[in-house]
């Protein structure tokens, strides 16, 4: 660096402080003054400011409130950062102390001076008292039979297998009588007293528990005279032991419910009821009705398959097999014996009998009941197997079943074609479709309080007759409805509750729970969730307002699945149907609603 005079200035001689802070702004000269004024004045003139003047805060207050440190330091200023806090020191440990155990031992040793009484956890019957055990403890008296098996094992001679103990203990079952059946002519039905809750049907009007043969049985256990005293003199053992196994296995042929022997009951009582001896052949069936070359399939269902033979149909349901059908398992003679009663039972509604207060045709007349045994025959095959051709059967092939597979056979008269395939022509016959089911529904309710449960348009059966008007009976009063030519069937009767008079025969469908996890938004899996919600997983009871929810279901089916010749008019009438069918509470209210008004004949 150089002065003005010429000659070189040293820094050591003029030392420069460096300090870094922000530019002072210039202020202007006389003559830029007057020129910035008057811009300013003109902007103020035109432009009006919307925003409230706000403090502007400087730099170091803006850094400083934000913990930080300003950046105009001196060049000179040694910045120091704050020191961090010495961690705090722990509380010092504990001395440790000598534990003491002669204390503890004297404690337990005053324990053991008293004396404990507590039992032992082995399953010999054995009492410790003070830790020591008593030899002779007397077996306490539960019942004769259980009290020579317990003293026989004490004698270390067996009586069977090691399962005889869970057999005896089992609830005895209760053995129908062979002289009960069925009293359907009773015109007034009446809800039996509720009985505890099973996870099946109830047994069926034709089977009456005899409970006077439980009585004697257990009478004659509590009266048998017990075994005579053991000693060490001689004792015939081989004797006693037979004496007394007689008496045990008599006990153990009163088993439970689940037992072969009381499966055995129900598979004859399902033959007694079809009036039969022993079973019979599939092909002997079917050869009563038709050639056994004109057999023709001509539906299927998860349990069995249809076939028509002449002016029939024969339903075939496999039974009582370890064979799954259709992934599923096969139906026992209990559930197939009260589905055979409660078809024999709305047969009646056909005014066959003295019953003349209630009068329905619409269900499916049932011809005949047979059960059968052995494989399909090659006339059955063929007519599966040109069904699977046309269309594709979902079912397990027939082939399949063992030779010694058991069918229950329904005849049943020929009710047409099921709804989901049958051609509406009008809304005419719409309405006729409705109204008499809604009838045969109002009927049976009546009659016996029954309830279908599984209405879907599979199950309704559709065709075209000469005839114009229906008439039914309800509750002793005579009706005519306009059919305008249509016949309606209703079919399937598996979930449906009944009351015979006798028994109430139902399925419980909370054993089912996969049947109410149907779709969301289907219309059958709604109504499946609407009747357990009416319900309330009770379903041995009477709930008549489940056909009404089957009536709405049958509405929606009209409006948004099956096409027909209607007009919008037509279509508000339905709607304004299904809206009234919602208040309704069982299908006797429903019938006289006044859309059905005009087809009742005078």
């Amino acid at each position: 660096m150089y002065s003005n005079s010429g000659g070189e200035i040293t820094d050591q001689e003029h030392p420069v402080e460096e300090v870094y802070r922000r530019r002072k702004p210039r202020k202007p000269t006389s003559l830029e003054q007057p020129l910035r004024e008057s811009n300013s004045s003109r902007r103020e003139k035109f432009r009006v400011s919307l925003a409230a003047p706000v403090k502007r805060i400087s730099w170091n207050r803006f850094l400083s409130t934000r913990g930080r440190t300003s950046i105009a330091v001196g060049a000179c200023f040694e910045y120091q950062p704050p020191q961090k806090k010495a961690k705090r020191k722990g509380r010092p440990p504990r001395p440790q102390s000598k534990y003491n155990f002669e204390k503890e031992r004297a404690y337990f040793e005053k324990v053991d001076e008293e004396e404990l009484i507590e039992e032992s956890p082995s399953p010999i019957p054995r009492t410790w008292v003070a830790g020591i055990p008593k030899e002779n403890v007397e077996i306490p008296k539960l019942c004769t039979a259980l009290e020579k098996w317990l003293l026989s094992k004490k004698l270390n001679f067996g009586l069977g297998s090691s399962n005889t103990l869970a057999r005896i203990l089992r609830t005895p079952g209760m053995r129908p009588s062979p002289s009960s059946g069925i009293n359907f002519e009773s015109s007034s039905v009446k809800t039996p007293e509720r009985s505890s809750k099973v996870n099946s049907r109830l047994s069926s009007g034709l089977i009456k528990f005899d409970l006077s043969l439980l009585d004697r049985s257990v009478h004659e256990m509590n009266t048998t005279k017990s075994l005579p005293e053991v000693g060490n003199e001689g004792l015939d053992i081989d004797a006693a032991v037979k004496e007394h196994y007689e008496d045990i296995d008599a006990a153990v042929k009163e088993l439970s419910l689940l037992s072969t022997s009381e499966e055995l009951d129900r598979f004859n009582a399902l033959l007694e009821v079809c009036e039969q001896s022993s079973p019979s052949k599939l092909q002997d069936v079917f050869s009563k009705y038709c050639d056994l070359e004109d057999i023709e399939k001509v539906g299927e269902g998860t349990y069995g398959e249809a076939f028509k033979a002449g002016n029939f149909v024969c339903k075939i349901v496999p039974i009582d097999g370890k064979l799954l059908v259709n992934q599923e398992k096969q139906k026992t003679s209990e559930e197939l014996l009260e589905e055979v009663v409660l078809s024999r039972t709305l047969n009646y509604l056909r005014g066959n009998n003295d019953n003349v207060q209630n009068v329905c045709t619409t269900f499916i007349e049932t011809k005949d009941l047979r059960v059968c045994q052995g494989c399909y025959d090659a006339a059955l095959i063929k007519a599966w197997e040109d069904w699977d051709e046309n269309h594709v059967s979902e079912n397990t092939h027939p082939r399949e079943f063992p030779e010694n597979q058991f069918y229950v056979i329904f005849v049943l008269e020929h009710g047409g074609q099921d709804l989901e395939n049958f051609v509406l022509l009008n809304c005419d016959e719409a309405r006729s479709l409705l109204v008499q089911v809604t009838t045969a529904l109002a009927v049976a309710e009546a009659a016996y309080e029954f309830e279908h449960r599984d209405l879907h348009w599979g199950n309704i059966l559709l065709s075209r007759s000469d005839s114009v008007t229906m008439q039914f009976t309800l509750d002793g009063r005579q009706m005519l409805i306009r059919t305008f030519g249509l016949a309606i069937s209703i079919i399937d009767f598996t979930l449906s509750r009944i009351n015979t008079g006798e028994a109430i025969l139902f399925l419980d469908l909370s054993s089912d729970p996969a049947l109410f996890n149907g779709q969301k938004g289907d219309i059958q899996a709604e109504t499946y969730r609407k009747m357990k919600k009416v319900t309330q997983d009770q379903w041995k009871e009477s709930f008549p307002r489940t056909n009404v929810l089957w009536l709405v279901y049958l509405v929606d089916i009209l409006l948004l699945n099956k096409s027909f010749d209607r007009t919008s008019k037509d279509e508000r009438d339905l709607r304004s149907l299904k809206k009234r069918l919602n208040q309704y509470q069982s299908a006797r209210e429903a019938l006289f609603d006044p859309s059905f008004s005009d087809l009742f004949v005078d």
